[in-house]
């Protein structure tokens, strides 16, 4: 039984694992000012990668905006 949970939790992990993968790239570019305040951020607390910082930030912000912006009755 624990070999099939064993097999069963791999075939869970490998099949995330596929459809997450990030094959999509987007670039932005920023002025000297932004850049200087996005590099004293990410120093000032200790972040230490910028990719998972800015995808995380992105789709927070996003949600919160779709999340705001929902029908409502009244």
């Amino acid at each position: 039984m624990d070999k099939n949970c064993n097999n069963l939790k791999n075939n869970n992990l490998k099949a995330r694992e596929k459809s997450s993968l990030r094959t999509h790239s987007h670039v932005f570019m920023l002025n000297d000012d932004e850049n200087r305040f996005f590099m004293r951020f990410l120093e000032k607390y200790k972040i230490e990668n910028k990719a998972r910082f800015i995808r995380e930030t992105l789709m927070i912000a996003m949600l919160t905006k779709t999340d705001e912006d929902h029908p409502t009755l009244f």
